[in-house]
């Protein structure tokens, strides 16, 4: 899409959002207006990253280059324009045009940040930085073979959706005093916030991945049911195969539930921030549903939340957004029967905590009260 002739940046961001996120389209409306722009310029720059890590006509070592030359124009030390110049001709067809339109696009969203107050730049400058250097490690490694074990799983959902619930929270708390006074509480559930989702992301599109050449599975479990990743296929799964996924639905389950702690720690009277995480925290748990009843699916398509289940959704979210007790009973009510992992699932991976304690080498110094972990 070509941007109209004096459109503002911000008004850009708003028109390109629906192309390239359905869901974000839907949810960030919710979000009070002093939050609406961080959070889409936030959500665009990881778009960015993902498109060009996602892109299969770049090697693992140009992706590389680029996605550390985004890193250093969202830090403020690289020329967006120029890296757009470079990137957008070696994008191939398999780039959906919206997509192409936002890397070629990207001076007006980081024009957009640039206005923001230091501790949302911080913020943000943290999401892109740990998300592309941890999302590359693994898309350069990744098989049909499936990693390697769960704790893998953890850890790459931390980089592409993990780090994501903690820039969420800084971006809380810098607008709401009131939300900032839960700040401990809720950085320490942020990442398990994104896993839940991720996860749920992860199984419902294992065999779109599979047909991309990679699996983002942990093989451990499967060998535990005497699965082999690397010869799955949509004709050859079983019962076994889906005694694999009721375990990863459980871990997944475990952490919606803490994706739930997370949303009902933000006060009540802040009804969009509510609802823009309960709305993807219940679909979620559909979801989950869905694949756990329809074991030899075969297509994402196939668990697919329908249309008036979305709507009810929204509905009846909106109609309890206040009510902590109602929303604890309809999260109930969605995720009936599903599987639960016994006891905690790690909030963050051992590795990412190990390397919290440099976190300054990855240009994120700031944190409301001291330094990012």
């Amino acid at each position: 899409m070509e941007p109209e002739s004096g459109m503002s940046d911000e008004a850009y961001q708003d028109e390109i959002l629906p192309h390239v996120s359905r869901t974000f389209a839907l949810t960030i409306p919710q979000l009070p207006a002093a939050l609406r722009t961080a959070v889409t310029s936030a959500y665009l720059l990881c778009r960015i990253a993902d498109t060009i890590e996602d892109e299969p006509a770049l090697s693992a070592t140009d992706t590389y280059i680029f996605l550390e030359r985004f890193t250093a124009v969202v830090k403020g030390t690289e020329n967006a324009a120029r890296l757009a110049r470079d990137v957008v001709p070696r994008l191939s067809e398999r780039t959906l045009p919206a997509e192409q339109d936002l890397v070629a696009n990207m001076e007006r969203v980081i024009r957009v940040v640039g206005r923001f107050d230091e501790r949302q730049r911080a913020a943000i400058r943290r999401c892109i930085e740990v998300m592309s250097r941890g999302m590359h490690q693994f898309q350069r490694t990744a098989s049909l073979k499936g990693l390697a074990r769960q704790t893998d799983m953890d850890s790459y959902c931390y980089y592409v959706a993990g780090i994501v619930g903690e820039t969420l929270t800084e971006l809380f708390c810098a607008y709401s005093p009131a939300i900032m006074r839960n700040y401990l509480e809720l950085y320490e559930l942020a990442p398990s916030f994104g896993q839940g989702l991720q996860m749920t992301n992860i199984l419902k599109d294992v065999w779109e991945d599979r047909s991309r050449g990679a699996c983002w599975l942990p093989q451990e479990v499967f060998s535990r049911h005497g699965i082999d990743l690397a010869q799955l296929t949509p004709e050859r799964t079983d019962a076994r195969f889906h005694e694999a996924m009721l375990e990863l639905i459980g871990v997944a389950h475990r952490h919606l539930r803490n994706a739930l702690a997370f949303t009902l720690l933000i006060p009540g009277e802040e009804a969009g921030i509510r609802l823009f995480c309960l709305w993807a925290l219940g679909l979620a748990a559909l979801t989950l549903r869905k694949i756990q009843t329809t074991p030899g699916f075969t297509a994402g398509a196939q668990v697919k939340v329908s249309r008036s289940a979305v709507m009810m959704t929204r509905t009846l979210t909106s109609l309890s957004v206040r009510n902590d007790r109602v929303l604890q009973q309809l999260f109930e009510r969605a995720a009936r029967g599903l599987p639960l992992a016994d006891g905690s699932v790690p909030m963050k991976p051992a590795a990412v905590r190990a390397a919290a304690v440099g976190a300054d080498d990855l240009g994120a110094s700031h944190r409301f009260g001291g330094s990012l972990p």
